[in-house]
């Protein structure tokens, strides 16, 4: 015999307990729910994730409310799991992280005073550090991808006053790490280049450059992705133009790709 269905609630409250009351009914009646651990959802809440960030870059609002409400089921169900084993609850959960902000915001909650943003940053990695945390970067997930974590540990760095003055000064780091990183490919015969080397050279001048990006406030994840998307776009053109002329990419000279993209440039 079917459940009852919760029904629609109107308030934010109300229907976090309706999000609450589905997933306990999944967790108890459903053959997959009930078989699922944290270690098993984690590769999916990493996916969920990443189609929300898709879905902010697209502007799509209602796929953002969708993939919202994803990662929301995700982070009820790990708790879900945590309680059954007697670890802590969702209310431990929500409760928590309001301590940690109201303790982390003592400009809102306190008498600390502060002039702008970067105040604000500066107290957080202080209190964090009043914590227990042994070092400014220590909260840099060690598995994020590297060019996102580039631009937390430049940002963990700056918040403790470790900074370049200005943008002058990073681009003239830019331009020391391209000239270093070239340095390594003039020989005259490739087989004598220090892979190892050039890599590290390679390294730095997207380090820098991540750390240009930060001083103009240009998100470096966010430039590359519309980038990718952009190349995708373009490419996908080029292939269909081929398709309608019955030709295969392989086949085709650069000049002729070339037209197809110049096309693709201007859709």
């Amino acid at each position: 015999m079917p459940l009852p269905i919760p029904s629609t609630q109107q308030n934010p409250g109300a229907a976090f307990e309706r999000l609450l009351a589905v997933l306990n009914d999944l967790r108890e009646n459903c053959p997959w729910d009930q078989k699922q651990t944290m270690e098993t959802l984690r590769h999916l809440t990493i996916e969920e994730t990443y189609e929300l960030a898709d879905a902010i870059l697209e502007g799509d609002q209602p796929e953002i409310k969708k993939e919202l409400g994803d990662v929301m089921m995700h982070l009820v169900f790990y708790a879900r799991i945590a309680a059954e084993k007697g670890d802590f609850d969702i209310t431990d959960v929500l409760n928590g992280v309001c301590e940690k902000l109201i303790y982390r915001h003592p400009h809102i909650y306190a008498d600390a005073d502060v002039n702008d943003e970067q105040d604000v940053k500066r107290n957080w990695e202080k209190l964090k550090l009043k914590e227990g945390n042994k070092s400014v970067l220590g909260g840099v997930p060690a598995s994020l991808p590297a060019l996102v974590k580039a631009a937390r540990i430049q940002e963990k760095a700056r918040g403790v006053g470790f900074d370049w003055e200005n943008k002058n000064q990073v681009w003239e780091k830019v331009e020391e790490e391209l000239q270093e990183f070239k340095a390594e490919f003039n020989t005259v015969k490739e087989a004598s280049i220090d892979m190892e080397k050039a890599e590290g050279e390679f390294g730095d001048l997207l380090f820098s450059l991540i750390n240009y990006a930060r001083f103009i406030n240009i998100n470096p994840e966010n430039a590359l992705e519309k980038t990718n998307k952009k190349f995708i776009k373009r490419f996908q053109y080029l292939e269909q133009k081929a398709k309608e002329q019955g030709k295969q990419l392989q086949d085709m000279t650069l000049a002729e790709m070339d037209v197809f993209w110049e096309e693709a440039k201007r859709v």
